[in-house]
Parts: structure tokens; C-alpha cells; sequence
């Protein structure tokens, strides 16, 4: 027979009311209650009855988490940890990938199935604010990333060109001269790609160097590959560069590939820092040097504001924003 409330109480010597309040985590509970109610939980093995609770409260208990590309470490990594952060704070989480795709983003944001989480992380590529109107959903939602500031809901990023710029500075600091940038998207202001070029910039035109376009080489996408392909397309022109800095992790692990097959050592002939501090970085070779941007703050601080907002919050709308440092290790 399942272990119930008044059994906990009983074991406790406490009221079934007081064991539902530390369930809840309620203020105002003398401590060695709250430990008696716990350690009777604890002996009993009680597991609070979710669908009863649910029922009561409107709540499923799931929240759900949209990001791009699962195959790119940076974003798989932060759905492990909004797993693990909202599994501390009770939730389940329902994972969405929409590809980058502004279609795929926006039928997101109205699909029937969201129906089954309590709100909603959206981590979009393609959504700016000329999608605004599409962010007025009916359910609780915090966003992520870049592409859209001064929006409806909590925005919870990174400082993309404060970091960038450091990014850039730390190389020049070094002693580099010539910094390739290996990511760019043609055009682009609001996103990852546009605020890191124009930390970028701002670094050399500080120090009173001229920005090089030659220096600059696209990447539509941010896979090993691009990446590859970038150092190569570098290499083939016979551009002179003893740097280089790519706008995720992911393009610098091809971009070593890439310079290894040239011939050149890294960080000898070429220092190379990324951005993401993804894990797999501290395990290459040479390890890389890296932007840590926050992730861990952000994915924490986003899972607490979403719940926040699920519990009733109606505060304005916030933009929180991480705080980066630099991870030297041995490529630059």
C-alpha cells in the first residue's frame, strides 16, 4: 500500500497540514519540524502524489525548452542543464529542436503540444523583432540568445560584444598582429555573429588598427566543418594571419584541423580562441582557449525566471545578462 500524507504525519508526530506545507517548501516552519517532516518523508520513501497536485494547480510540471541544433555542443550542453536545474526545482522538461528555421520557430510558438508544459525557454535563430507579434502567447515564456532585445517577455543572454572585444583584445595582448574571424554572417547585427564582429571591430579600431576584410571569412553555419572550411579557404588565399578567432568552439576545433594540415602549430604559428566554453574544448588538442559567457548562470537564472512567471509573477519584462571571463589554455 503507497505510503500517504497522514502516514508522514503520524511518523512525524505533526499535523497532515504542516507535512503538505514543508512539501511545498512553505516559509514560517520551525527548523526541527521541517527535519522531523523531511527525515519522515525520507523513512517512509512518500512521493507526493504529481497528477492529484496538478489537478489542483492547472500545472503539468513540464516545462519546455526550444533550441536550434542539438548536434552543436553549446546547445546540447544547455539542455543537459535545464534538465538538471529544473529537476531540482521539480519540473520535467520537454525538449523541441526547430533547426534555425524562422518557420519552424514561429508553428513552435503555436503548436498544440506546448499545450503540455507550463511555459516555455526559446532559444531562436531566425525570430527578430519584426516577429514580435509572434511572442504574444498565452503561456509563461523566457527567451534566450540574441536575435530579439527589448521584447515582451524576460530575456535572459550573454554580453556578446564585451566579450568578443576581450576575445580579440586577449590575442592582441599576446603579441598577435593579423586576427582572422572565422563565422561571420553577411549582414547580420542582432545575432551571435553581427554583436561578436562588432566586438571585433571595436577591439582593433581601440588599439587604431584597420579592420582587414580579407581577415573576415563567413560560416553560414557554426559546425566542425564550417570551420574546416574557413581555415582552409584562409590558407588557399595566402591571407597572413597569426591568429585566429572563431565565433563558437565548434568552428575552432576545424580550424585547427585545418592549420594542423597546413603545416602551421598551434599556438606557435597561430593562436586560436573560440567561444561557448563547451567541455569538449579542455580535452583537445592543443586544449583551447575560450570566452565562457555565462552558460551556467544563464540556464539557472532562465529555468528561475520561467518558473517565476509560471508561479504568477507579473513583474515587467527584465533583459538579465551573464557576465563572461576568459579560459586560457594552451592554443593562444
Amino acid at each position: 500500500m503507497a505510503t500517504t500524507l497522514k502516514d508522514v504525519a503520524a511518523r512525524a508526530g505533526v499535523s497532515i497540514k504542516t507535512v503538505s506545507n514543508v512539501i511545498h517548501d512553505y516559509p514560517h516552519i520551525r527548523r526541527s519540524t521541517r527535519q522531523r517532516v523531511e527525515q519522515a518523508i525520507a523513512e517512509l520513501g512518500y512521493t507526493p502524489n504529481q497528477t492529484a497536485r496538478n489537478l489542483r494547480t492547472g500545472r503539468t510540471g513540464v516545462i519546455a525548452l526550444a533550441v536550434p541544433d542539438l548536434a552543436l555542443s553549446y546547445f546540447a550542453e544547455l539542455a543537459g542543464r535545464v534538465i538538471e536545474i529544473a529537476d531540482e526545482r521539480g519540473f520535467a522538461v520537454q525538449v523541441e529542436q526547430t533547426a534555425g528555421t524562422s518557420e519552424r520557430e514561429i508553428d513552435l510558438l503555436r503548436a498544440p503540444r506546448l499545450r503540455m508544459a507550463d511555459g516555455l525557454l526559446f532559444s531562436p535563430l531566425q525570430t527578430t523583432r519584426a516577429d514580435l507579434s509572434n511572442l504574444d502567447v498565452d503561456y509563461p515564456l523566457v527567451l534566450l540568445g540574441e536575435h530579439i532585445f527589448d521584447g515582451p517577455t524576460d530575456h535572459v543572454t550573454m554580453r556578446n560584444v564585451e566579450a568578443a572585444r576581450a576575445a580579440t583584445e586577449f590575442l592582441l595582448d599576446s603579441g598577435r598582429h593579423r586576427i582572422a574571424l572565422v563565422g561571420a554572417h553577411e549582414g547580420e547585427r542582432s545575432g551571435s555573429a553581427g554583436l561578436r564582429l562588432a566586438g571585433y571591430r571595436t577591439a582593433l579600431e581601440a588599439r587604431g588598427r584597420r579592420v582587414d576584410e580579407a581577415l573576415l571569412v563567413p560560416a553560414a553555419t557554426w559546425h566542425r566543418s564550417d570551420g574546416l572550411r574557413a581555415a582552409r579557404d584562409l590558407i588557399a588565399r595566402a591571407v597572413d594571419f597569426d591568429a585566429l578567432f572563431a565565433l563558437n568552439d565548434t568552428l575552432a576545433f576545424g580550424a585547427i584541423r585545418a592549420l594542423e594540415e597546413s603545416g602551421r602549430v598551434v599556438p606557435d604559428d597561430v593562436a586560436v580562441i573560440g567561444f561557448d566554453n563547451v567541455d569538449e574544448g579542455a580535452y583537445w588538442h592543443p586544449a583551447l582557449t575560450t570566452v565562457d559567457p555565462g552558460r551556467e548562470w544563464i540556464v539557472r537564472r532562465a529555468v528561475e525566471a520561467l518558473i517565476e512567471r509560471i508561479e504568477g509573477s507579473d513583474a515587467a519584462p527584465r533583459t538579465l545578462l551573464a557576465d563572461f571571463r576568459i579560459v586560457e589554455r594552451e592554443s593562444a
